[in-house]
């Protein structure tokens, strides 16, 4: 069965929003090459709306690379109740809300690779309720905001294990959790 996988750039104080003006000085080599494992690993991309849209903006206008490539060329879903059509960013579909659980169960026990989620929000914790979501891969900055959005809300409410963590020479630490049904 294929795992739904939410990997989320957060700082060491818990906040997630605009990673692109504070992630980059922690990029090294052997983050990279785990960025690219997960994401060879993956298939499809599920996304709210504003990340598709984001993502649509940017990802289909970077230079030609293994990442790049995969990202574009992928399938993705993206959960909205007020999109029309997602024709902006290759062959995408759309999961309205109310579908949500009925969708990701389906894409779960279709053949492939891994469902890759990229952040964390409403999305994750009604996945995470609703026991589809497999794993978090938090890619912890050694870098304090003290403000933004946070990584949790009160309904991320869960128990988790942790099943690997990895640290990079940058001093960014990668905890991989799995929810405790």
């Amino acid at each position: 069965m294929r795992k739904v996988i939410a990997s989320t750039f957060t700082t060491l104080d818990g906040y997630i929003d605009e990673p692109q003006n504070w992630s980059f000085d922690y990029r090294t080599d052997d983050a990279t090459q785990y960025a690219l494992d997960l994401m060879r690993r993956s298939d499809a991309l599920l996304a709210g709306r504003a990340t598709y849209e984001g993502f649509a903006s940017v990802w289909p206008t970077r230079p030609s690379d293994e990442f790049s490539d995969r990202i574009n060329g992928m399938h993705h879903y993206v959960v909205s109740d007020t999109l029309e059509k997602a024709d902006i960013w290759g062959t995408s579909t759309i999961i309205r809300g109310e579908n949500l659980v009925e969708e990701v169960t389906k894409l779960k026990q279709q053949a492939g690779g891994d469902i890759i989620i990229y952040g964390n929000g409403q999305l994750t914790d009604a996945l995470s309720q609703a026991g589809l979501l497999d794993e978090y891969h938090l890619w912890v900055h050694p870098l304090i905001l003290g403000e933004g959005q946070p990584l949790f809300r009160r309904e991320s409410k869960a128990k988790l294990k942790l099943l690997e963590n990895k640290t990079f020479s940058s001093g960014l630490v990668i905890l991989v959790y799995q929810p405790e049904q």
